[in-house]
């Protein structure tokens, strides 16, 4: 799309939401109706279009995908009109006779950048959120996905003009080209590095952001935890779409006494979730390009392998690998690993593992595994990170009920439910002052007994 497109496109929408049509929940509503009814027609495209891009199986698809974004877009349904409405807050006495409130509306044309990881879970959940709040959107899938981006844009075709939903296809010229021109919000998911350019971009026009970034997700394993049951709920976190998961566990750190044990577990779970062979497993993912591949399999240390390691790579796929004997200063430890490659690490204190986590950059997730309630509550508390869960991974993110999202170097703002409409929206405060009664004590001149009055209010 050229520069000239997409200024016609973005005009295009500035008048559409000019008309206030979204503004009646209705009609928010019905978009939601058709979002739904959509994403349902194609699944079965979708679910060729991510075996295509990442190796998807049709199962993992619609758990980890389709299925998610149909309970977000289910969910808004149920709550819009009471998150649409209204709020009433208290109003002080110095204001008196007057009503307060906090009016919701939309911020206007919305720009949603998705990644390829999880492309439509990440696209169609901030777009349900974004048409739930009232706002028109561009949507920019990631290139790295192409065969879902084409469904993705012959499902919005579908359901909706383009003046109020449309979808730009297109690679790194395409994403500076929107970048450079003004939105009303806009809502990224990717890696930290685009999401410091996105942030740098969006200043350029004071335009409000959500970031949803990535980072190193520790995944502390104390010696009270079930190991088993930690093992295979870390192995199917770990390796669900080949690693290539924002929340993915990226380490384990773990008590020195109960490695040997965990790291044992971890091989039995592997092979029962994945085969003997998972190389050979049709439901086994691959990495994403040729690029990732060569960078995760860099990452890997063969003397410190002790599970896997062994790849296919002309069809970019490699085995769950577990390393141990790693320390902080490793290859695999300098950066996220976003793949299927698990290092090991030990702790013997528990200020160890708080000096550990907070001495790096702030984590997206966190994960802890115990049966020791005062070291889960110490360490949710002490640690700073986006969200987490204790005693499993990952599906803290598949809840409607909480908002999802990073702090620090792992983003800012948050999404899902009523925090994703909160997300965008902005919310007017107004006092609604009456006209039968005007208290003198605020205009000038001031008098000894207002000032005594306002005393008393003010306090």
């Amino acid at each position: 799309m050229t520069a000239q497109e997409m200024d016609a496109l973005l005009d295009k929408q500035r008048r559409f939401f000019a008309q206030g049509k979204t503004l009646d929940v209705d009609y928010r509503i019905k978009a939601l109706e058709n979002l739904y009814r959509g994403l349902q027609t194609r699944e079965r495209e979708l679910a060729e279009a991510l075996k295509q891009d990442l190796g998807k199986s049709p199962a993992e698809s619609y758990m980890c995908e389709i299925g998610q974004t149909l309970g977000e877009i289910t969910y808004l349904r149920r709550h819009i009109r009471r998150f649409a409405r209204e709020q009433r807050v208290k109003t002080p006495l110095t204001q008196f006779p007057s009503r307060s409130y906090r009016k919701p509306v939309p911020y206007g044309v919305s720009l949603i950048m998705s990644p390829w990881n999880y492309p439509v879970l990440l696209t169609l959940e901030p777009l349900a959120d974004a048409l739930a709040a009232g706002n028109t959107a561009v949507i920019k899938p990631s290139a790295y996905a192409p065969a879902t981006g084409k469904v993705l844009k012959s499902l919005v075709e579908a359901c909706f003009p383009e003046e109020y939903v449309t979808v730009v296809l297109g690679g790194r010229e395409e994403n500076a080209r929107l970048l450079e021109r003004k939105f009303d919000y806009i809502f990224f998911t990717g890696s930290k590095a685009v999401g410091q350019l996105v942030l740098q971009k969006a200043a350029v026009h004071l335009t409000p952001v959500t970031l949803e970034l990535g980072g190193k997700s520790p995944c502390i394993v104390h010696e009270t935890a079930d190991i088993p049951l930690t093992a295979r709920r870390i192995a199917f976190g770990k390796f669900l779409n080949c690693g290539q998961t924002c929340v993915a566990p990226d380490y384990i750190l773990c008590q020195e006494g109960v490695k040997e044990e965990l790291i044992r577990c971890l091989k039995q779970e592997i092979r029962r979730q994945f085969g003997e062979r998972p190389l050979e497993n049709p439901d086994y993912g691959k990495l994403i390009s040729p690029k990732h591949f060569h960078r995760v399999r860099e990452l890997v240390e063969p003397e410190k392998v002790v599970f896997g390691g062994a790849v296919q790579e002309e069809s970019l796929r490699m085995e769950p690998t577990i390393l141990d004997g790693v320390s902080w200063e490793d290859k695999v430890m300098g950066q996220e690993i976003f793949g299927p490659v698990l290092p090991v690490l030990t702790f013997r204190q528990e200020e160890e593992v708080v000096e550990a986590v907070n001495s790096r950059e702030t984590p997206l997730a966190l994960y802890v595994f115990a049966r020791d309630k005062g070291f889960i509550r110490r360490i949710t508390a002490r640690c700073p990170y986006g969200g987490g869960c204790v005693n499993d991974c990952v599906i803290h993110l598949s809840t409607s009920e909480m908002g999802f999202g990073g702090m620090g170097e792992s983003g800012m703002g948050a999404y899902h439910g009523k925090t994703g409409f909160d997300a965008f929206t902005h919310y007017k405060s107004i006092v609604d002052k009456k006209t039968w009664l005007d208290l003198p004590m605020r205009y000038q001149p001031y008098q000894d007994v207002y000032q005594k009055l306002i005393r008393l209010f003010l306090k």
